[in-house]
């Protein structure tokens, strides 16, 4: 370290050992002991997790910050400490009632609790804004409180605090997924909506939108709002009034939701005639995903030059005795009959309680264990299925985050059928786990335009786009003769904008 700055390191730590900080002597000690190990940023990652406080974006921010520790950590310990070996402070000037009870064995640059509470902070604040509010402070109470506490130099601190950061964002740059293309289809036509002028919006904050309403009023300030609650009646007619007053004005029904919202909202429009707008920010949106809108921004674009696609609107169709099933109901992503419909049914049951991500883990335990194969005739053949999987439209891949749509337009319901039997689910979960699940005899797949299900047994659940009900007798899997017109983003590069706009 060269000379100026060595003397200004030591000077700063002795004016911070020289001054009396009222209060601070029992609280910093105690603060840098909890951060020992990491306890106190695991501790705050269990609690974002499970609180249920800042929906997705939290687990999401909580998960970042881990990684961002862990990385940190590991470049702080075995890399860092080890080239530079510098000893840690004298403690002679440092009053006693400040020093750690356990007194740190390892060498002094960098400081290892600095990387860590920078890492996390930083990993938390690049996912949630809010959460880090709350962490930076206390990230920045644990760095200070080392030279408080006599075991680091300054330097040391800003320099664990740097690495800390910096893997924090080399973290965010390794998990967040390049978007996948938006659809390789070609454009059809849809009223440009400057502003969102034109656009009736129904908003359903319980789909984990509440953190993106706001952001979408001031990114489209002309468009209508209706925030739904399940107190002023039903969803669907909500969206009618929505898609009746688009119609008038010549404009278009946006909705904000999660799977089941948007799900909901495809046959509205597609009764009025009206375009789609779907807007990102509920818990689950997998159209929004598929159609390249991963941001406020995304939506905006396409509603300011009027670029949409033609999509298709899957439906399931009971038997004759359709009105006392419910009537016809529609998908724009997936319906399931079998595992995955009972595992969506915990996961709702619990979600309220423990949040949406632990919920599904519950779920997948539940269903593991207690779950039995379904029994129903499948164009005319009896078969016993542990799952029956209807994609609206080709999916790249089947499960996992990875699964998306080249083209929703292809007008064909991507089938998989997982067969009951002997052993079947300890094949199935094999199969799964090696990567080999489309080459495992219990599995089985197809394109068709349409499948008739028949015989299905009473209590059997369906699931269709995070939706569950029980299944009737009878069903008819196919799609509508019209073609919902769906707002989607050209790609950047294509529109000559700079991408971070």
């Amino acid at each position: 370290m060269p000379g100026r700055l060595r003397t200004w390191d030591h000077a700063l730590f002795a004016a911070v050992a020289d001054r009396h900080w009222p209060g601070a002597e029992r609280a910093l000690p105690g603060l840098s002991h909890t951060a020992d190990r990491s306890r106190l940023w695991l501790g705050l990652a269990a609690t974002m997790a499970f609180s249920g406080l800042g929906g997705v974006k939290a687990r999401r921010a909580a998960v970042r910050g881990v990684a961002s520790l862990a990385v940190a950590s590991a470049t702080v310990n075995t890399i860092a400490k080890g080239a530079v070996r510098r000893r840690r402070p004298i403690l002679d000037a440092v009053p006693a009632i400040r020093h750690l009870k356990a007194q740190p064995v390892t060498t002094s640059f960098p400081s290892g609790h600095a990387a860590s509470a920078a890492a996390f902070a930083t990993g938390v604040a690049l996912e949630s804004r809010g959460w880090g509010a709350l962490v930076a402070p206390l990230a920045a109470s644990v760095a200070f409180s080392r030279v408080y506490t006599g075991v680091h130099y300054p330097s040391d601190v800003l320099a664990g605090a740097a690495i800390g950061a910096g893997a924090a964002v080399l973290v965010r740059r390794l998990l967040t997924p390049r978007p996948p293309a938006p659809p390789s289809q070609p454009l059809v036509t849809a009223p440009a909506l400057p502003a969102g002028r034109g656009l009736c919006v129904v908003a359903n904050p319980g789909s984990g939108t509440a953190e993106t309403l706001h952001e979408l009023r001031t990114e489209i300030p002309e468009a209508a709002f209706t925030v739904w609650s399940p107190d002023s009646g039903p969803l669907t007619d909500a969206l009618e009034e929505a898609a009746a007053r688009a119609a008038e004005e010549g404009g278009a029904l946006g909705v904000l939701g999660g799977d089941g919202t948007v799900g909901a909202a495809a046959p509205v429009a597609l009764r009025h005639d009206v375009p789609l707008a779907v807007l990102p920010g509920g818990t689950f949106n997998h159209l929004a995903l598929d159609l390249g809108i991963h941001r406020p921004a995304d939506v905006l674009r396409a509603l300011e030059s009027g670029d949409a696609i033609a999509v298709d609107v899957a439906r399931f169709v009971p038997g004759p005795d359709a009105e006392r099933h419910g009537g016809v109901g529609h998908f724009v992503n997936t319906f399931s009959l079998g595992a995955y419909g009972e595992l969506v049914e915990v996961r709702e049951r619990w979600s309220g309680r423990v949040g949406s991500w632990p919920a599904s883990l519950l779920a997948a335990f539940t269903v593991l264990r207690h779950a039995r194969p379904v029994e129903l005739t499948i164009n005319g053949r009896r078969r016993s299925v542990w799952l029956l999987f209807a994609g609206n439209c080709a999916y790249s891949a089947l499960g996992g985050t990875a699964a998306r749509r080249s083209n929703l337009a292809d007008g064909q319901l991507e089938v998989h059928v997982v067969h009951g039997g002997r052993w079947a689910r300890v094949r199935l979960l094999s199969a799964a786990a090696t990567g080999l699940l489309h080459r495992s005899p219990v599995h089985a797949a197809a394109r068709v335009a349409a499948v008739r299900l028949t015989g299905i047994r009473p209590g059997t659940v369906c699931a269709f786009d995070g939706e569950t009900a029980p299944a009737p007798p009878e069903l008819l899997l196919d799609k509508e003769e019209r073609r919902l017109t769906v707002y989607r983003p050209l790609p950047v590069w294509l529109t000559g904008l700079d991408p971070s706009w």
